[in-house]
């Protein structure tokens, strides 16, 4: 993004809304990692809670994004036994890749921030997720020079 901060595209599963949630670096990094199942040679905080989690002879059963406060997103950590925690959305998301946990958002809280993509558009928006897969820093550097594969975007139309 022009800010250079990450954001998380979490997306509703039987439709076509898309949460937004913009996040920290290292936070990325952890999602990232997690995402691309990179295991480091020190467990990072991340594992090291859900190691906790394990050791202590718990589970984690569930992740809810439940509030949007002042432009930042609330999440809660639900452990066997009914108990709750307060997170931080890009904590409880690392977290939640980890374990393998299902991500839950309210659906009030889709309707006020989640941003509708119909198919067409997310077809589009994976075309465009392929073309940032390809394209370098030094594809800007000569803008009349071809890049690899030379393609441009938009996609040419017609």
């Amino acid at each position: 993004m022009p800010t250079n901060q990450p954001i998380v595209l979490l997306r509703e599963r039987d439709g076509e809304r898309y949460l937004p949630i913009w996040i920290g670096a290292a936070e990325a990094t952890a999602i990232a990692y997690a995402q691309q199942g990179v295991v480091p040679p020190r467990p990072m905080t991340h594992d090291l809670l859900k190691n906790v989690i394990e050791a202590l002879g718990h589970e984690l059963v569930e992740v809810r994004i439940v509030a949007l406060k002042d432009s930042i997103f609330h999440a809660t950590l639900v452990f066997d036994g009914a108990i709750e925690v307060s997170a931080r959305s890009s904590d409880a998301i690392a977290l939640a890749l980890r374990t393998g946990t299902s991500i839950l958002v309210e659906d009030g809280l889709l309707d006020e921030a989640g941003v509708a993509i119909a198919h067409e558009e997310d077809d589009e928006l994976e075309r465009f997720r392929e073309f940032l897969d390809t394209v370098s820093a030094e594809d800007f550097e000569n803008p009349d020079a071809p890049g690899p594969g030379a393609e441009t975007w938009p996609p040419d139309q017609g």
